[in-house]
C-alpha cells in the first residue's frame, strides 16, 4: 500500500471593492449600551434514565427536598437516574425591563447522557455582581440525539447534553444604564482608527452644526446631546444613521497555518525580489510479509512489517517576484509562478524578513 503525505492548501485572495459609506451604527457602539451575562445552577428532572450520577447532584437534590420540608435519611442514595445538574446561561440585553423574557441555554455539568425530554426547575440567574436578575424554568428543546446498543456501540448526533428554552427566563431586576446621564453621547468605534474617527467628527458636524462632535482618541467620539430622554432617543436615531466613509485598513497579510488559508489585504505592496523554493515529496510504502515457521517447529505464522520511505526533492527554480503595487498584480504574480499555497506561505514569510513585503504579516 502506497501512502503519499501531502498537504492541501487553499489560497484565498480577497480583491476589495472601492470603499463605500457606512452608517455610524455599523461602525460604532454607544458607550454604556451593552449586554450583560447571567449564569445559574439548577436541576433538570423528568429524564428517561439519562441523568447523571455525580455526587453534587445528590447534594443539590437533598437541599431542594429540604426546602419542601422533606428530609432524606443519612446514608440513603436516591439514585437519581432521571435528574441532571446543569448550568443555565443567558444574555441580558441593554434596556431590558422587568417582566420581559429571555432565551436560555441549559448545559449538563455532570455525566448525563442526554437532556432530551427534561424540565428545568426554577433557577435564579445571577450577574457578575452576585445579584439575581432573572428566574428560569421550563421544558428543554434539545437538538442532539443519541442511541446505544446492548453491546456498547453507540451513535450521537450533535450534542444531546445541551438544550435551550425559548423565553425560559423572566427578568426580575433591571440594570441601570448611563444612557441618560450627562450632556454627551459617546460612540466607540469597533475598529480604532485615527482617520475614521476624524471622518466621523466631520460627518456629524456637517449634519448637526459645528462643534457638536469631538474625538477623544482613535476610538471614542463624543456628541453633545439633549438631556430630555425622549429628545435624546430621537437625536440618537438621527446621529446613528449618518453615513461615514471609513478609512482603508492598514496593509495586512493573514495566514492560517492550520487550514492553509492566505488572505492578502488591498494595500499590500511587494518590492522586487528573487526567490527560489524547492518542494519535497515523501512517499511511504508498506509491504507486509508473511513469515512461516519451519516444518514441525511448532511455531506460529507471523506478519512482518516492511516499510520503505523515499524522499524526492523537485528541482528549485529561481523567479522574480515583484514589483507589485496592487492586489491584482500580486495575485497574477502568484498564479504565474504556479506555487502551491503552502509554498506561498513560506515565500511570504521570507519576503517579510527580507523587507520586500510592505505589510503586516499575521499568522493565526
Amino acid at each position: 500500500m502506497i501512502r503519499k503525505l501531502c498537504v492541501v492548501f487553499t489560497l484565498l485572495a480577497v480583491i476589495a471593492s472601492p470603499v463605500a459609506a457606512d452608517r455610524l451604527k455599523d461602525l460604532a457602539k454607544v458607550k454604556g449600551v451593552r449586554n450583560n451575562q447571567l449564569i445559574g445552577y439548577g436541576l433538570v428532572v423528568g429524564l428517561d434514565g439519562t441523568g447523571d450520577k455525580a455526587p453534587f447532584t445528590n447534594q443539590t437534590f437533598r437541599n431542594m427536598m429540604n426546602q419542601f420540608g422533606i428530609t432524606l435519611p443519612d446514608g440513603v442514595n436516591p439514585k437519581l437516574a432521571n435528574v441532571a445538574a446543569v448550568t443555565v446561561s443567558a444574555t441580558l440585553p441593554a434596556f431590558a425591563k422587568s417582566g420581559q423574557e429571555l432565551d436560555i441555554t441549559v448545559s449538563s455539568i455532570g455525566n448525563a447522557d442526554s437532556l432530551r425530554g427534561g424540565t428545568l426547575l426554577m433557577t435564579p440567574l445571577k450577574g457578575a455582581d452576585g445579584q439575581v436578575y432573572a428566574m428560569a424554568q421550563g421544558s428543554l428543546v434539545v437538538g442532539g440525539f443519541g442511541a446505544q446498543g446492548l453491546d456498547g456501540s453507540r451513535i450521537t448526533v450533535n450534542v444531546p447534553s445541551v438544550g435551550r428554552i425559548p423565553n425560559g427566563a423572566t427578568i426580575e431586576r433591571e440594570v441601570a444604564s448611563p444612557f441618560n446621564r450627562g450632556d454627551t453621547i459617546t460612540f466607540n468605534l469597533l475598529r480604532s482608527d485615527f482617520t475614521t474617527a476624524r471622518r466621523v467628527v466631520e460627518a456629524i458636524n456637517s449634519h448637526l452644526g459645528p462643534d457638536m462632535a469631538y474625538a477623544h482618541d482613535p476610538t471614542s467620539i463624543s456628541v453633545r446631546a439633549p438631556r430630555d430622554p425622549s429628545q435624546r432617543v430621537s437625536f440618537l436615531s438621527i446621529v446613528e444613521n449618518i453615513e461615514v466613509e471609513p478609512a482603508e485598513e492598514s496593509a495586512k497579510v493573514v495566514i492560517n497555518s492550520r487550514t492553509g488559508t492566505i488572505v492578502v489585504g488591498q494595500n499590500v505592496k511587494v518590492s522586487p525580489a528573487a526567490i527560489t523554493h524547492g518542494n519535497l515529496t515523501v512517499t511511504i510504502q508498506e509491504n507486509p510479509e508473511v513469515v512461516q515457521p519451519n516444518p514441525f517447529a511448532g511455531g506460529d505464522t507471523e506478519v512482518q512489517a516492511n516499510t520503505q520511505i523515499a524522499i524526492t526533492e523537485d528541482p528549485a527554480r529561481m523567479f522574480q517576484f515583484g514589483p507589485a503595487t496592487t492586489l491584482n498584480e500580486i495575485v497574477q504574480a502568484v498564479n504565474q509562478v504556479g506555487a502551491a499555497p503552502g509554498d506561498v506561505m513560506a515565500v511570504l514569510e521570507a519576503l517579510k524578513q527580507a523587507g520586500a513585503l510592505r505589510a503586516e504579516l499575521i499568522v493565526i
